[in-house]
């Protein structure tokens, strides 16, 4: 009777595990395939958390691509500093609980950096990340009040936040008015995930249109976003000057294709970079044309970087998706997220020595990043990636972007860099962040306190 009782429970988890593939539903975080095994000792061990099926699939796969890949291209290339990266993937299809149960589940191998790849997945992660000692990045999305690193230590925000992409959006629209002041009396509709993820970049946007005097509408989208009609029925309706578009997975193209269908140019659409990617347009065809959205220190297209992967991975046989996505925009910013992890480990190890980093000791070195033209240069991402630079108070490192625009097969680029106006960010991120802190009876970081500290402490490695 045990015997059959067992048989009986493992057919029912497999028709289980059969039914989520079928209904394009991830199983079990804890069920999820090892690649490769566990670090052990003397090896640097990365968690990465993705989605790779249902509605945010299309998106998640070729970011989870670039991001292992990257870490296949280090081994090839001797490590970090001789120490071998083993990482493992986690599959949370985009839902906090699950996103939060990976964390806890891969945390104890080792992990001295996560990447949500989630904003709410962020926001839950942040109480728990300075308890546990793992920093987290969260390269273009993520707590926009996370940059200040006196009341955030273990968050980093890195290459932008949802501040950063909303204000640049404002400028760019601005300029093709002739100047913000030329926005007072114009229309800008946000069309937006409802989700932490959507929200973020309402409170700048609202502080633009006061200091502008535009009028912005916020229009909100159940997840996964293929129901729009209603929202499109009230764009038609307002008829704004410009929509921009918050949204991730199915819910961009579903957002273009109602934007053909109640007559909106798509000329006057603005994704963020998580709604300005090759699947965010092409299941949308010729219709798509015209279509803008930021790009975030990159775009589409192939520098030294990507030949090197295409060389010592996928030529080996070792490429973890097909090769023809190698250079889509995704793909990119999956590489240069994982590179970013790198890099805050082997700026670690300057201090520490030349072995695998704890967490708190990744912290540091996320902290004193300073990826310049040279660095950019020698890591092969020469045009692609812009200089970036961290410190105890400043946790993005960088803040900009430039407008990128389909023309129906691929992206080309259409503006200059921007760069965000910080004079109105940072009393934003100050007063967030001091809100925070009073909510969760924080003791503030004293940046230069700990800077004299560090400094009593010679570092182990020369530069």
């Amino acid at each position: 009777m045990a015997v059959l009782q067992r048989k009986k429970a493992l057919i029912a988890a497999l028709a289980g595990i059969a039914a989520a593939v079928t209904l394009g539903v991830s199983a079990p975080a804890a069920a999820q395939t090892k690649a490769p095994a566990a670090a052990g000792k003397g090896e640097q061990f990365f968690p990465v958390l993705v989605y790779r099926t249902g509605a945010y699939g299309p998106n998640g796969n070729p970011w989870a691509n670039g991001f292992i890949d990257y870490l296949k291209l280090v081994n090839a290339q001797g490590g970090i500093n001789g120490v071998k990266i083993t990482w493992e993937e986690c599959e949370f299809g985009y839902a906090t609980d699950r996103g939060v149960e990976c964390y806890e589940r891969l945390k104890s191998k080792g992990a001295a950096i996560v990447q949500p790849l989630s904003t709410g997945v962020t926001f839950a992660l942040t109480d728990k990340a300075p308890v546990d000692k793992i920093a987290l990045i969260t390269a273009g999305y993520g707590r926009a009040d996370s940059v200040e690193g006196e009341v955030f230590p273990y968050n980093f925000p890195l290459m932008g936040t949802y501040w950063s992409a909303a204000d640049i959006l404002v400028q760019h629209v601005g300029k093709l008015n002739g100047g913000l002041d030329k926005l007072k009396g114009k229309k800008i509709a946000l069309v937006y995930l409802d989700s932490p993820y959507g929200k973020e970049p309402i409170a700048l946007l609202t502080e633009r249109s006061k200091l502008h005097g535009f009028e912005l509408t916020t229009l909100p989208v159940t997840s996964p976003g293929v129901e729009q009609k209603s929202t499109w029925l009230q764009i038609r309706q307002n008829r704004p000057d410009y929509v921009f578009l918050w949204g991730w997975g199915v819910m961009n193209s579903t957002a273009i294709r109602e934007a053909v269908a109640t007559g909106f140019p798509r000329d006057r659409m603005y994704g963020v970079w998580w709604a300005a990617a090759e699947p965010d347009v092409t299941p949308v065809g010729a219709d798509a044309k015209g279509y803008n959205g930021l790009a975030m220190q990159h775009g589409a297209g192939r520098a030294k970087m990507h030949e090197d992967i295409l060389k010592l991975v996928h030529a080996k046989g070792q490429g973890t998706g097909p090769q023809e996505e190698v250079g889509t925009v995704l793909y990119t910013r999956g590489m240069i997220s994982s590179l970013l992890g790198v890099e805050g480990i082997r700026q670690a190890q300057l201090r520490y020595g030349n072995r695998p980093i704890t967490g708190e000791e990744a912290r540091y070195g996320l902290e004193n990043l300073n990826i310049d033209t040279k660095r950019i240069d020698a890591l092969g991402l020469t045009g692609v990636m812009r200089p970036l630079a961290t410190n105890c108070r400043d946790h993005e490192g960088a803040h900009v972007a430039r407008i990128q625009q389909w023309d129906g097969t691929k992206w080309g680029f259409t503006s200059e860099w921007y760069e965000a106006d910080m004079q109105i960010i940072r009393p934003m991120i100050r007063d967030s962040s001091a809100r925070y802190a009073a909510e969760k009876k924080l003791t503030r970081r004293s940046c230069e306190a700990e800077m004299k500290e560090v400094a009593k402490t010679p570092a182990v490695v020369k530069k």
